[in-house]
């Protein structure tokens, strides 16, 4: 039986559990005086002393029949006792506990199959009503436990529109357990009687425990306050859950508590029936969809159409004779709900007063922002309507040089003055890590000394980046704040979407940190720490401001927007995405121009099946979001793990870790790995609270240079054709594997039966390989694992398009508009050509993006000089795509002549 140290998640420990426990007492009933039957004996008590500790925070089977069947264990009824967990584990596995009573004795079982809940047809799964499970917190003996559930079930009626199961613990620290085990339960009723400690011993629990954040500090409590501290804790760690609170506190002492989730309070009383209908409230304001809900009432409606879309009810389709196949595929509904018509109940996503208004209202909820606003065609689009909206032609704006080239394009719309900040680069894979808070505060502090910094108005940073590394978002923003108070953030979380749902995942997504910030900002002790700082740093210098962790002033704007690709990372059709808002001065100064520039940038024929699939992806992650994620990351440390551990696969692949992928500078917390064979997991809530940079583990970056190919080549000849494994992100010599929500623990599966089945045909053939061959192997993995070509930095702006040469902003909209006269421009090959322009001196500027995929991020901007470093990049690179490159007629590049024209024009304006 593997230890607990070998399991990152409680599901994935429980579910093994029974299923082992299935094997051991099906085969000791089968045989129970067997040569096995002492060690099965001694595996089933072992199981049982496991499962014990875990199970009362679940409804199903609940700890009567769980002690029921371990009393069968005791007294050896081992036929009764294999079926029974049979039946257990059955029906964890298919989920039939969620739709009806699941007898465990052999005389009250049913004749039913537990059919998979996966495989009932959408229809009936649609009918059937969901079930949830509700944490009652009370120190309660067997009498009385058995009392309140009976109340409680009492309370259910046939109307009602859900299920729900209720599991009782004593403490605090059990309920928050709970809550991080059991991802059924939706809410939870705490009851005076609580007491603060779990008797609960396991190491999982307390690791459980300690992603609680902030549970530390409760001993200290006063009985009367375990109540109200519960409701703030769960808040912290799931805050789309509801809290009930019963107390025997007076209302007035209760008013100026903080009670995190909670919904209600009741005073003393046992009104299980208003506690009840409470409950079912308080699941039916999450479950609701309004626009989903107003599409599918009207595509019921008969209409006659006479405006745009013929398609619109089906009806072009349904009277062709050469496209039923379209009708077949899709079937009807799609079709039913098409419409450009913003009347019947629907609602115009430019002007949304009523379901798309009321959808975005419970997406802001759900993600923490102050506005959402639903975009159907991509956060590329979304990008630029932030940028139109917060920037104004001449506004400086701190770029990530590696960022989504939407930003770049961004820039150009806006007419914005860019400061281009470098990532840490990762060489030996060839991609680029995150920027370094130093390297902003430089930054910020270098434009501070030349008085602009009243022309500062946003830092864009990538969090999480492509690769993994993702920020300590809180921190950056209250340094950046204490060097200007006013400075926007925008956010690119494209990829990170679903981190909102994660504990440990969610202090560092931009709409959390900046309810933080905005917490912090207004209690009492931020002015006094403020003012100390100030005393202190008085006369400081530049490097003494970049050693020092600075302390934004309370009267700081926090002024944060977060873009998100929904479909990316969560369940919503192609290009659906969402804006994030909290801005303090959104209302006063934004408003109009966002208006404007999502006008200028969204359709006025959006797609209602996107906008749709976002509100019901907004459901499912208030209601599911926590177990969906916990899989996620649970399928991501699997493969972590299996690759590590592999003999054979580690002689030919390696999975980077946060020591890989993170220098030790940015890990303050020491930890280099979320897995290692000797110790098992790492907690990494620690390093996820702490560290300037971690790793996202979702992301499995593989090191592929071992097998003699590149990450192109991999990805696309070896896993995309010949096992149909997709992927999209490739270095040269990596390929990165992304966990999502619907990822199964079969696709991990499959994975890594494919890479050993490579590993073992790489082993064959070098097994019969010649000498020459081996030679060419050994050339080839050596030019992928040592002979790699240093990433450049950003070099800088040509004076012509750099309005200062110490700051460095450049004018990227000229740049880019310039080139649009094809006289302003040339071309240079660079097997030569531009060499020879450097070496004689020449200021080669570029014209126009270039972006080698992989790694995907632009070597060269409009405007930029062309050095030496990215020169070299540039001729090393074997990649097959390289937009903005001309490989029949080489780099675009700038006249010295149109350049000259440009510098004269600029003279009169400096000489002014």
């Amino acid at each position: 039986m593997q230890s607990v140290n070998d399991y990152y998640s409680a599901i994935q420990l429980r579910s093994d559990r029974w299923s082992a426990l299935r094997a051991a007492t099906g085969e000791l009933s089968r045989d129970p005086s067997g040569r096995k039957a002492a060690a099965l004996n001694k595996q089933v008590n072992e199981l049982f002393d496991a499962l014990a500790l875990i199970e009362r925070y679940w409804a199903f089977p609940g700890t009567q029949a769980f002690d029921h069947l371990r009393r069968q264990f005791e007294h050896g009824n081992l036929d009764d006792l294999a079926f029974g967990v049979h039946r257990v584990t059955r029906a964890l596995t298919t989920g039939a506990y969620r739709r009806r009573h699941i007898p465990l004795d052999r005389d009250a079982a049913d004749a039913e199959d537990h059919e998979d809940e996966a495989m009932l047809p959408p229809e009936a799964r649609a009918l059937a009503r969901p079930y949830f499970e509700v944490i009652i917190v009370d120190d309660l003996n067997e009498h009385q436990e058995r009392w309140l559930r009976n109340n409680v079930q009492r309370m259910r009626r046939s109307e009602d529109p859900f299920v729900y199961e209720t599991v009782v613990v004593p403490s605090l620290e059990d309920a928050l357990i709970g809550v991080l085990f059991n991802h059924n339960v939706q809410a939870v009723v705490v009851r005076p009687g609580l007491t603060l400690k779990s008797r609960a011993e396991l190491p999982i629990l307390k690791r459980y425990l300690n992603r609680a954040g902030g549970a530390e500090g409760i001993e200290g409590l006063k009985p009367e306050d375990y109540g109200p501290e519960l409701c703030r804790l769960i808040a912290k760690v799931r805050p789309e859950l509801d809290a009930y609170l019963v107390t025997e506190r007076s209302v007035e002492e209760i008013a100026g508590l903080d009670l995190g989730i909670c919904r209600r309070v009741f005073y003393n009383q046992e009104d299980f029936m208003e506690l009840h209908l409470n409950i079912l409230r308080g699941v039916q304001s999450r479950y609701k969809t309004p626009f989903f809900t107003a599409l599918v009432e009207y595509s019921k409606q008969p209409t006659g159409v006479f405006h745009a879309m013929p398609i619109s009810r089906g009806k072009s389709i349904s009277r062709s004779h050469w496209i039923q196949d379209m009708g077949a595929f899709y079937g009807p509904n799609i079709f039913l709900a098409e419409t450009s018509a913003t009347s019947g109940g629907l609602d115009s996503l430019l002007e949304p007063h009523g379901p798309i208004k009321r959808a975005q209202e419970l997406a802001a909820r759900a993600f923490g922002s102050k506005q959402t606003f639903f975009a159907t065609n991509g956060t590329s689009t979304c990008n630029k309507i932030v940028v139109q909206a917060l920037v104004r032609p001449g506004d400086i704006v701190l770029v990530d040089r590696d960022c989504h080239k939407s930003h770049h394009y961004g820039m150009v719309l806006a007419g914005a003055q860019v400061v281009y900040l470098d990532s840490y680069p990762l060489n030996e894979y060839s991609m680029y890590g995150a920027v370094p808070l130093r390297e902003i505060k430089h930054q910020l502090l270098k434009l501070k000394a030349a008085g602009k910094l009243d022309k500062v108005r946003m830092l864009l940073l990538t969090n999480c980046t492509f690769d993994g590394v993702v920020y300590n978002v809180e921190r950056v923003m209250e340094e950046c704040l204490a060097v200007k108070p006013d400075l926007i953030f925008l956010w690119d979380e494209a990829w990170f979407a679903f981190a909102r749902f994660g504990p440990t995942y969610r202090q560092r997504t931009a709409m959390n940190a900046a309810n933080a910030l905005r917490e912090r900002l207004r209690g009492p002790d931020q002015t006094k720490a403020w003012e100390k700082q100030q005393e202190k740093l008085k006369d400081a210098d530049e490097k003494a401001l970049l050693n020092a962790r600075l302390v934004p002033p309370p009267d700081a704007r926090v002024r944060v927007y977060a873009t998100q690709s929904t479909h990316k990372t969560l369940t919503a059709l192609r290009q659906g995405s969402m804006i994030h808002v909290n801005d303090q001065d959104f209302k006063g100064e934004v408003e109009q121009s966002f208006h404007e520039a999502y006008m200028t940038h969204t359709s006025t024929s959006p797609n209602y099946q996107i906008i749709a699939s976002l509100d019901v992806g907004r459901r499912q992650v208030e209601l599911e979001g926590f177990e969906f994620v916990q899989r996620q990351v649970e399928a991501a440390m699997s493969m972590r793990k299996a690759i590590s551990t592999h003999p054979l696969l580690q002689k030919y692949f390696k999975v980077l870790t946060a020591g890989d992928m993170i220098p030790e500078e940015y890990r303050e917390s020491g930890v280099e790995s979320y897995y290692d064979p000797h110790q098992g997991w790492t907690d990494i809530w620690e390093c996820w609270e702490q560290d300037e940079f971690v790793l996202d583990a979702t992301r499995v970056t593989l090191a592929v240079g071992g097998t003699g190919w590149d990450g192109d080549t991999f990805k696309t000849q070896i896993l995309m054709d010949k096992y149909g494994i997709q992927i999209n992100k490739t270095s040269r010599n990596t390929v990165l594997f992304m966990t999502n929500i619907g990822t199964t623990r079969s696709s991990v599966a499959y994975l890594i039966e494919v890479l050993v089945e490579i590993a073992h045909e790489l082993d064959d053939l070098l097994d019969d390989a010649s000498k020459m061959e081996r030679l060419a192997f050994e050339h080839r993995v050596k030019a992928l694992v040592e002979d790699l070509p240093p990433l450049p930095d950003f070099s800088r702006f040509h004076d012509a398009f750099c309005g200062d040469p110490t700051t460095g902003e450049g004018d990227i909209r000229t740049a880019f508009f310039y080139s649009y006269d094809e006289n302003n421009c040339d071309y240079l090959a660079l097997d030569g050509s531009i060499r020879e322009a450097m070496e004689s001196g020449r200021e080669v500027v570029s014209a126009s993006f270039i972006i080698p995929y992989p790694p995907g991020f632009p070597i060269l901007v409009p405007g930029q000089v062309v050095s030496e470093e990215i020169l070299a990049f540039m001729r090393a690179l074997d990649v097959n795509e390289i937009h903005g490159y001309r490989p029949d007629l080489g780099l675009r590049v700038f006249t010295e002549e149109a350049l000259h024209g440009l510098l004269k024009k600029k003279l009169p304006k400096a000489a002014e």
